[in-house]
């Protein structure tokens, strides 16, 4: 039987983009975006979430696609307005929430951003994604730094949660030293588009869960954003365990509200029959750090 001192119900939520898509006034676009999420963030108060979490840049475009510097001025400081704003939500309904940002640090310093407010509205830290990719319609080190701040975990009221950002899932050593962090719960909010890596979508986060006995959570945007088309971001958004089963799937096309029941008890009993952490082997690995 499950220890219910450890269940922990999460909710992720996957958004298109309001109607209009990127076209207009940049703060009007961000707005609308916030607005549409708010009516799942207080669904998943009522449903009595306690870790939310919000896809990446979750209250703006995946602009991207661009090498629009026009879009340097939706970043804000981190804390900021918008962290302020969701730490309302998480004080009126007692739940920790991830809110992905783009943050502005100073001009020039520009990095994609996960915020953490834990129950009671204090804002915990931020992890600040780590590997930037740079592909075609994936121009990102045109908009982000890479991310100095490591590999944070963050003790809030229910777990011990860790972030990942979309494209650091393609790196294991990240997921890696958040479970030696301790991190019970890691959110990857993404934005990926089909034909891209969606056969990866399904390998990737489980592997991580499995070799670092923790839960994720995986969440994914939905919808085509214009003008840039750069293709169907797909939705699929997951919660997986520390066997590498899916616990709960969201729909590849709907804004949707995601929610499962986590036994974080599970944790200790998949690592106590699965040594991995007992066996690993550091003192063999250093040809993984060498440049």
């Amino acid at each position: 039987m499950p220890d219910t001192a450890r269940i922990v119900k999460s909710g992720l939520i996957q958004m298109a983009l309001p109607e209009g898509g990127a076209h207009g006034d940049k703060d009007a676009i961000t707005e609308a975006m916030i607005a549409k999420h708010i009516p799942l963030v207080e669904e998943a108060g009522r449903q009595g979430v306690r870790i939310l979490c919000l896809q990446e840049i979750f209250n703006t475009p995946y602009f991207c696609p661009s090498q629009d510097s026009s879009w340097f001025s939706t970043a804000e400081t981190v804390p900021g307005p918008t962290t302020e704003r969701m730490a309302a939500y998480a004080r009126r309904y007692s739940m920790v929430m991830i809110v992905p940002l783009y943050e502005s640090e100073g001009a020039g310093f520009l990095y994609n951003t996960a915020a953490v407010i834990d129950a009671d509205g204090a804002y915990l830290g931020k992890y600040r994604k780590t590997h930037i990719p740079q592909t075609a319609g994936f121009w990102e080190k045109y908009f982000f730094r890479p991310g100095n701040l490591g590999y944070p975990v963050f003790d809030t009221a229910y777990a011990k949660v860790g972030v990942y950002i979309c494209y650091d899932r393609h790196f294991p050593e990240g997921a890696r030293a958040l479970g030696l962090g301790g991190a019970e719960i890691v959110y990857n909010p993404s934005a990926t588009v089909r034909g891209l890596s969606d056969h990866l979508w399904m390998i990737e986060q489980p592997a991580h869960a499995i070799a670092n006995g923790y839960f994720m959570g995986c969440v994914n945007r939905v919808g085509t954003e214009e003008p840039w088309n750069l293709g169907k971001f797909y939705g699929s958004s997951y919660f997986v365990d520390p066997t590498g089963r899916i616990a709960a799937q969201a729909s590849e096309d709907a804004d949707e509200l995601l929610v499962a029941d986590l036994d974080l008890g599970a944790i200790d009993k998949v690592r106590a029959k699965w040594q991995f952490y007992r066996d690993r082997r550091p003192d063999a690995y250093a040809s993984v750090t060498a440049p």
